[in-house]
């Protein structure tokens, strides 16, 4: 059974965020044929977990930029070589930004070192609920919490 939320969502979608067993990383999609479809891998955006995965969970936003819809997803590796890669991969490599070379090109590598996965809906979405959604942002060494000085210009004594 089709939700038409969730067409509706997929349909506009460019970023997905996808959770495997753990927290969701937004990636990059391009929806075509009801499913989205994500490239992951070296030089690419990673998601720990999807190329070995069988079901993940998809999360679309709206026009307003917050959560849409929340629903299962089987994924499903798309093949290189075949008559379906060949419908998916160009315009995908097409759709990529800051990509260098040609969309074809790009279609070679990651027929090489990527992985392309079609995310199908498998399910009833999930009920939204009154929560607002946020979580705390997760650890990195990107940010760290230093004391800022009182002052930020140069004190001048007399």
């Amino acid at each position: 059974m089709t939700y038409p939320l969730v067409e509706e969502a997929a349909k506009k979608a460019a970023v997905a965020w996808v959770s495997v067993g753990g927290p969701a990383y937004a990636v990059w999609c391009l929806p075509l044929e009801g499913r989205l479809h994500v490239v992951v891998g070296p030089g690419e955006q990673e998601l720990p977990g999807l190329a070995e995965a069988e079901r993940a969970t998809v999360t679309l936003r709206g026009d307003h930029g917050g959560a849409v819809v929340t629903y299962p997803a089987t994924v499903e590796r798309v093949e290189p070589g075949g008559e379906r890669w060949e419908a998916v991969a160009v315009p995908m490599a097409g759709k990529r930004l800051n990509a260098p070379g040609t969309a074809e090109a790009l279609a070679e590598r990651w027929a090489r070192e990527c992985v392309l996965v079609a995310l199908s809906p498998a399910g009833e979405p999930e009920p939204r609920g009154d929560a607002s959604g946020s979580a705390e942002p997760r650890p990195t060494p990107a940010a760290n919490a230093t004391r800022k000085p009182f002052r930020l210009h140069r004190v001048r004594r007399r």
